[in-house]
């Protein structure tokens, strides 16, 4: 029986702690793989604490990969034990500790009014935007920064950002970065066009399938191989092995539109992957991770990599408004370097204004009690549908699926209509929606499920929308 000494917990809650506890043991090895955890029950009784703390904190590990559940048998822990040691090369402590050579210069859409509910738009709630704080903040700025606003950015972004996202990334995703490795652009668009450039013409590019198709888009238009990689039935690692793939963008926090979250295991076998070649790269898009609804957010892979192959990106489209087009990428420090000397002479297409503005609201703290508020805002939207679909007559044909994160799920409905026909019936009725049969490009698709998009739905009109989807399963 695990034994943890639950006082030191401190300003922890419980169930994190307990979290990390078995999570700290099942990396260093003190718990083998395979190896059965207790029963929810034995374990709170020995701990002295709830059966609900132990269980948040198996659902955490279980979300993040480092244990299975088997039905009527109980939690196992995973084989991670390879493969960290697999990407961990002999000089990693070197690689950490690098620096530049030299100091680089200071340098969704709109939901639709004809529709009762849009699910197919993945826009953030506008009315839920600090509209006062923005404006306060901007006026200050206006007043504060006259001549700063008047000057050119440096390519990379202004200073003050590039040191406010460091200090937010730090302190919300544990991942540790100088202001020098970030470059601010004008939307992770404009940066999918910049790492194309940095990393080669001559490299073939690899995403995910299904996945969000304006990447692959984006990736061709630059002239590049593009090539999709499975993630359904094959291990995702195995099929990228086997392709072309120099680099490979990823979503491993959230997957868009699967809403999965790839596992721990897989995760290092990824990084291991990405230390086999120098060409080899991971373009880890973190997709709305900030709203993870049930346990803490899945830790985002560049806090595991230790061989510099992780180019992590981010925007503030989901968490602010997809108006502010202002998004950003952490380089590995040799890759940053490289930015410097071969792509600097590119101008911010970021605003000042926009820039200090932003940088003022992280650092005053408003960009915290945002997220939680947002949180806590898209949390009740989803538990609000949720309940209206488990007390509709849809509940008898269709089940929700990957709820627990990100601000869509997946609905599986049984019905013998055509995917195609199915979304045409439900437009008809006033609901958008699509397929997530769709998003495929070249694997197998899965038939009569669909991607949920809550986030700019007004919970007024949510009921009225599951009748309708209701209504559209039903034969003419």
């Amino acid at each position: 029986m695990f034994t943890y000494d639950m006082s030191k917990a401190g300003a922890n809650s419980l169930y994190h702690y307990l979290y990390q506890c078995i999570k700290g043991d099942i990396v260093s090895g003190n718990i083998l793989a395979e190896e059965q955890l207790p029963s929810k029950r034995n374990l709170a009784q020995n701990l002295g604490v709830s059966v609900v703390t132990v269980e948040n904190a198996y659902a955490q590990l279980l979300a993040e990969g480092f244990i299975y559940s088997l039905p009527k048998k109980g939690f196992f822990v995973a084989d991670i034990k390879a493969t960290i040691n697999a990407q961990m090369p002999h000089n990693h402590k070197k690689l950490r500790t690098r620096r530049l050579r030299t100091e680089l210069p200071e340098e969704s859409e709109h939901t639709n009014p004809k529709y009762i509910a849009d699910f197919a738009s993945n826009g953030a709630d506008i009315e839920a935007f600090p509209f006062t704080t923005w404006a306060k903040i901007t006026r200050e700025v206006l007043c504060e920064r006259q001549k700063d606003l008047l000057q050119v950015s440096p390519g990379i972004g202004t200073l003050e950002l590039r040191r406010s996202i460091a200090r937010m990334l730090r302190e919300f995703r544990n991942i540790h970065a100088t202001p020098e490795q970030i470059v601010i652009g004008a939307g992770t668009d404009y940066l999918y066009g910049l790492l194309v450039q940095l990393l080669g013409f001559d490299k073939c590019y690899g995403v995910e399938d299904p996945g969000y198709g304006k990447i692959s888009k984006i990736y061709g238009q630059y002239g590049v191989e593009v090539c999709h990689i499975p993630i359904d039935g094959e291990k995702f690692v195995n099929a990228l092995t086997k392709s072309n793939a120099d680099i490979v963008h990823i979503s491993p926090a959230h997957h868009f539109p699967t809403g999965k979250v790839m596992p721990v295991g897989e995760r290092y076998r990824l990084l291991s992957w990405a230390a086999e070649s120098p060409k080899h790269y991971i373009v880890e898009d973190d997709y709305d991770s900030e709203f993870r609804m049930t346990g803490k957010p899945i830790p985002a892979l560049q806090n595991i990599d230790v061989t510099e192959k992780v180019i992590y990106l981010n925007t503030f489209s989901k968490t602010m408004t997809s108006a502010i087009r202002l998004g950003y990428m952490v380089l590995p420090l040799h890759l940053a370097e490289k930015f410097q000397n071969e792509l600097s002479f590119y101008s911010c297409t970021v605003s000042n204004l926009d820039q200090y503005v932003m940088a003022k609201y992280i650092d005053l703290g408003y960009y915290e009690t945002h997220i939680n508020r947002m949180r806590n805002l898209y949390r009740g939207k989803r538990d609000f549908l949720l309940n209206v679909i488990a007390k509709s007559p849809l509940s008898k044909n269709a089940s929700v699926l990957e709820e627990n994160a990100g601000l869509h799920f997946i609905l599986q409905v049984q019905t013998k209509l055509s995917d195609e026909e199915f979304c045409n019936r439900a437009r008809i009725r006033g609901v958008n929606i699509r397929a997530l049969s769709e998003y495929y490009f070249e694997a197998q698709p899965s038939a009569h499920k669909f991607v949920i998009n809550y986030s700019s739905v007004e919970k007024k009109n949510m009921q009225k929308a599951i009748r309708a989807i209701e209504e559209s399963l039903l034969c003419l």
